[in-house]
């Protein structure tokens, strides 16, 4: 039986210990990592918070007293009450046409199997994975040559685009794990699909309908491109309208722009914790996942 020389002994136990030493070092620069790009995001965002609260901020470290009143003007000066009228409506409008359509897909897509599914559900996947601006050209331009865009309709329109297939997959995994047993004994009864749907599948639902109301509501109010490509005057929601506050021509008081900005981030940050009561992400990425061909 052959055994190891004393000075390959000595070397293996040093490649053994130069292993151990970066399976230690790794998660440490992991963590540095994480820990800075925190510290970065802490820090923009605590600029803008403060910025908003301060009445000057020049060489100092904090501004030179607090005011509440930069809210107030940016309230005046924006017209944040129309915007987040409008705002509101569209992304209501959305969320409700979304589930309307989006349910009785995904049931449709949980409970049959037929030729060409894979690749629909594909279909379905493109327009959250591939980014807006991509196909928001071309659909900006469609709804142009036939005067949809500029208005509350051509902006639902093309929200509609990436929440319709958003709602399909977050709620097939819920239609999915409701036992097809339930719905066979309901109509051995003689109930029919409607009452099927309504009355059996609908409160079981509900968790779901929820979690996918409030994603796609979250991603209605900070939907940029797509609206931006396709809003007018009137029709511009919150985000629209910060960009505009940023990069039109004209004067505007910092103070106030960020006081909109932080209007915006508490307003989306409200409606993604609310999301994230009823649905993990992670669960949704696996399973879009899984429903991709092989």
């Amino acid at each position: 039986m052959a055994t190891l020389s004393p000075a390959r002994h000595a070397q293996a136990d040093t490649g053994s210990a130069v292993r151990r030493h970066r399976f230690r070092v790794l998660p440490v620069v992991v963590w540095l990592v994480v820990a800075f790009f925190f510290v970065n995001l802490l820090g923009l965002i605590g600029t803008v918070v403060v910025d908003s609260l301060g009445k000057t901020w020049f060489t100092s470290w904090l501004p030179q007293g607090f005011t509440l009143h930069w809210y107030s003007d940016a309230w005046r000066d924006f017209n944040l009450s129309q915007v987040l009228v409008v705002t509101a409506q569209v992304s209501i409008t959305v969320v409700v046409v979304s589930v309307l359509i989006g349910v009785p897909a995904s049931y449709v897509l949980a409970r049959r199997n037929f030729p060409g599914k894979k690749f629909l559900m594909v279909l379905f996947v493109l327009p959250i994975l591939v980014p807006p601006i991509a196909y928001g050209i071309p659909l900006a331009t469609v709804l142009y040559k036939v005067h949809m865009a500029g208005s509350m309709t051509g902006v639902i329109l093309a929200n509609l685009v990436p929440c319709v297939p958003f709602v399909i997959l977050t709620m097939t995994p819920f239609i999915e794990q409701i036992d097809p047993k339930i719905e066979s004994a309901a109509r051995m009864c003689g109930a029919r699909t409607g009452s099927v749907f309504l009355r059996i599948l609908a409160p079981l639902l509900i968790p779901g309908i929820l979690a996918a109301c409030i994603l796609v509501l979250v991603r209605t109010v900070g939907m940029f491109e797509l609206t931006f490509l396709t809003a007018g005057p009137t029709s511009q929601t919150l985000v629209v309208s910060l960009y505009y506050a940023v990069f039109a021509s004209g004067v505007r008081a910092a103070q106030s722009i960020d006081a909109m900005a932080v209007v915006y981030m508490v307003t989306t940050l409200v409606w993604l914790v609310l999301a994230l009561q009823f649905v993990n992400p992670t669960q949704i990425v696996a399973r879009s996942r899984q429903q991709a061909p092989q």
